[in-house]
């Protein structure tokens, strides 16, 4: 008999469909599995704990694992108590990508153009970059914010190269943006699948799915985000590669959210944790830290 899997994930257009890419590579194994996906609505109580809903269903038994946005989860703990992180599988396409309805580069937009974001990074880096745009915070899915291109209600849109894939929405992006340009954030287009750490035979089945490459770059980031978080410092970005000799290589970087200032550390080594360590102290003591700190302390 086929080992049956119950997969959790967000009732959500993007979260179910990384739920629909994990239950086709399970039922790609052998000997055969069964995978289901099972939508859990997203809870403000869950949330308010610190525990996401689906994080809570896999807790509860609800579903067997629970598939995560890697760069969603909590920066601390590492990890939840009573769950382990079964899988990291091969992570897709990190950069962001500009979507114009003329198909035009960021270069060439005209002045005053309006660019919906919902990302301080991003934000960020375009008032650093191009000034002379004018960027509008617009909220909502990625769903609910191509349709607010379509009305009219923004210019053009930067959203996530690997969500536009995941929703079949990839023929709308008119540029891809490169890391130097636009970093990404910790964390990006990775998807975590978290198990509950005493569920051996789950663990065993979704570990065949673990992508060692992805694994040890997504540990690097996360160390990076909890040194930078544990300082109290929110506003920052950056990711890891692996190199053709093995070794990692992280660049981090902290910015003012109105993009006038920004430093960057770059560090590479072998353990994810030295690496990301390195470049968080580095970027906390850096002068662009101390401006922002200084800031966020006189606005409190």
């Amino acid at each position: 008999m086929p080992t049956r899997i119950r997969i959790g994930a967000h009732d959500k257009p993007l979260a179910l469909a990384k739920a629909e890419r994990v239950r086709a590579a399970l039922e790609r194994l052998r000997p055969p599995v069964t995978a289901t996906v099972i939508p859990v609505p997203v809870m403000a109580r869950a949330r308010r704990r610190g525990t996401s809903a689906v994080e809570q269903a896999l807790l509860e038994g609800r579903c067997d694992v629970a598939v995560r946005h890697a760069k969603d989860i909590p920066a601390t703990p590492l990890i939840r108590r009573g769950t382990v992180v079964g899988a990291y599988p091969r992570r897709g396409d990190i950069r962001d990508a500009l979507v114009h309805p003329g198909g035009l580069p960021l270069d060439d937009l005209a002045r005053s153009t309006v660019i919906g974001t919902s990302s301080v990074r991003r934000a960020a880096y375009l008032a650093g970059s191009h000034p002379h745009l004018k960027v509008m915070p617009l909220l909502g899915t990625v769903e609910q914010r191509l349709q607010a291109l379509e009305a009219g209600e923004v210019d053009a849109l930067v959203l996530s190269s690997h969500a536009l894939d995941l929703l079949g929405q990839e023929h709308r992006i008119s540029e891809v943006l490169p890391v130097e340009r636009l970093c990404p954030p910790l964390g990006a287009a990775a998807t975590a699948l978290q198990c509950r750490n005493d569920d051996e035979t789950t663990i065993e089945i979704v570990g065949r799915l673990d992508d060692t490459r992805t694994r040890l770059e997504i540990e690097a980031e996360r160390v990076l985000r909890c040194v930078l978080l544990a300082a109290g410092h929110a506003p920052a970005a950056g990711y890891c590669t692996t190199r053709t000799d093995g070794q990692l290589s992280l660049r981090g970087v902290i910015f003012q959210p109105d993009g006038s200032r920004f430093a960057t550390s770059h560090q590479h080594g072998k353990n994810p944790l030295g690496v990301g360590t390195a470049v968080g102290l580095t970027l906390l003591s850096s002068p662009v830290h101390h401006l922002i700190a200084d800031r966020e302390a006189h606005h409190q």
